[in-house]
């Protein structure tokens, strides 16, 4: 259940948010949301890179909850940088719900 929710809001539920947002461009919006995935490069910095049972929220540098309220301000800017914003506030909450999950096991 975990894993099938977790990529259902990184892969699926994007394209109803470029869908309904972003209607006469949102080929362009949901490509801009995919990208926003390059945010777990920091997982790179890790050791190990992988760890299933391990929380990214205030671990991984780009995960931190500064990096949040700076991922928040881009939703006040225009295009394309609010798009950018949605995306990774969005992975975030994504890493988030993983965290829940993983607290109540």
């Amino acid at each position: 259940m975990q894993q099938l929710l977790h990529y259902f809001l990184h892969l699926v539920f994007p394209v109803f948010i470029a869908v309904i947002f972003f209607r006469k461009e949102w080929k362009k919006a949901y490509f801009i949301l995919l990208a926003t995935m390059l945010v777990d490069l920091d997982h790179l910095l890790s050791n190990p890179v992988f760890d299933p049972n391990r929380c990214s929220i205030n671990f991984h540098l780009l995960h931190t909850k500064y990096a949040f309220f700076f991922y928040v301000a881009l939703l006040f800017f225009r295009k394309p940088w609010n798009i950018i914003g949605i995306g990774l506030v969005l992975h975030m909450a994504t890493d988030y719900i993983d965290c829940l999950f993983m607290l109540n096991k």
